[in-house]
């Protein structure tokens, strides 16, 4: 681990968070001396980021608790273009309106990690549509054009392994890491922004825009990078066998989220404590230190405290209480992820399989109809074998609802109505 003077970047090493920096002893030392501005892309690709955005949030959280400003920067303009890196296919052009949708809900996800405003360290949110948007093509050509190699893009893996797999890249999608690069230098202009962050899958436009801004006269430009992250067996962060694990609550409910980190891989429960919580290091080690069914105990303090930096201390301690009554007191607890069924159907009797699918916990009948020969679905905590039950008002308990339970620890509360 290196020795750094800066608190940011000593941070950052402790925690795990640094992949690649592009003048390590320059930007160290730049951070003794000054506030210094900083910045990540995101791009309205969806109506929230999820978990694998949120090692980039927490580098935002770290740079500000260190004393310097951070700018959350909407990809308003870059959206429109599409970023090739990591992806094997083109992705899917949107309408302005979609994007702009996209962006206002996006920006909620910072408002639980930043502290925005005028001051000299407060964050800043802006959106590259500002300037891209009005840029007059012919004349970014002649000023920036000639600054930008296609024999350096030709070389970044995002471009390198598409055209060596014959996959198309379009124009519009090659010209994405010139804008990249752009935008570093148009927030240099307007907020004095020294320094970029991201994953190292964005290595390449990183170092492009600190590039094109030497080139263009600008203060010398860092870079930044964190490791790509996936859990110890592989899986990609972000995502589960249900779907993406989406940072606002109107696309998760709050008890999915907890249960995300709940279910952490041994092996993975120190790194995530170090990246995606504010614990003191001295705890975190305590607790990745525990073995056998003691690490449960730390999982939980995991899943909550990254709850807690997302939804907010009490709905991740409602979330851990949730939890405990489903799982340790067989209770149905009020704040588990319900379904409305329809009254009269289950009053006459409904197919065991539909029901399955309509509460989320298989996308189709046969996925269904495996979940029950392998004994993983319950109904009120008992085991169901017969896939042709059907489920009417006997199975209603005391409460009026259906427990329907996937393996142990995914639940979903059927609600006659």
């Amino acid at each position: 681990m290196a020795n750094f003077k800066s608190e940011f970047l000593h941070t950052l090493s402790e925690r795990g968070f640094i992949h690649q920096i592009s003048d390590e002893s320059g930007l160290d030392d730049l951070l003794t001396k000054e506030v210094v501005t900083a910045y990540i892309g995101f791009d309205a690709t969806a109506k929230s980021l999820h978990v694998g955005s949120m090692i980039q949030i927490m580098l935002l959280y770290w740079f500000q608790q260190t004393g310097h400003r951070p700018i959350a920067l909407m990809g308003g303009g870059t959206s429109m273009v599409g970023d090739p890196s990591g992806k094997d296919e083109s992705r899917q052009v949107m309408t302005a309106e979609i994007i702009e949708a996209n962006k206002i809900e996006i920006m909620k996800c910072f408002a639980p990690f930043l502290t925005f405003g005028d001051g000299p360290r407060d964050a800043v949110m802006a959106d590259n549509a500002e300037w891209l948007l009005k840029l007059n093509y012919v004349d970014f050509l002649r000023d920036y054009g000639r600054h930008l190699s296609v024999n350096a893009m030709l070389a970044r893996d995002s471009v390198r392994l598409r055209l060596e797999r014959e996959q198309h890249l379009s124009f519009l999608e090659f010209n994405y890491m010139c804008l990249q690069a752009y935008d570093f230098v148009e927030l240099n202009r307007r907020y004095g922004c020294r320094l970029q962050l991201g994953g190292s899958d964005q290595w390449g436009n990183i170092v492009s825009g600190v590039d094109l801004g030497r080139r263009s006269g600008c203060d010398q430009l860092f870079a930044v990078t964190t490791p790509l992250l996936s859990t110890a067996s592989g899986a990609k962060m972000g995502k589960s066998a249900s779907g993406a694990i989406w940072l606002n609550s109107e696309l998760l409910p709050v008890f999915d989220f907890w249960q995300y980190w709940r279910n952490t891989e041994d092996a993975d429960v120190g790194r995530f404590l170090r990246l995606f919580t504010a614990m003191p290091l001295a705890e975190i080690e305590r607790l990745a230190s525990l073995e056998g069914v003691e690490l449960n105990e730390a999982k939980k303090v995991l899943a909550t405290e990254a709850t807690a930096l997302v939804h907010g201390r009490a709905a991740a301690e409602q979330a851990a209480e949730t939890a405990r009554k489903t799982f340790e007191e067989g209770a149905i607890a009020t704040d588990l992820p319900s379904v409305a069924v329809q009254a009269a159907d289950i009053k006459s009797g409904t197919g065991l399989l539909g029901l399955i699918v309509t509460a989320g916990l298989a996308k189709s009948n046969g996925e269904a109809r495996r979940h029950i020969k392998g004994g993983a679905i319950k109904i009120n905590d008992v085991v169901i074998s017969d896939e042709s039950m059907s489920i009417n008002g006997s199975h209603i308990g005391e409460d009026g609802a259906i427990k329907l339970s996937f393996g142990k620890k995914k639940h979903v509360v059927l609600r006659p109505q």
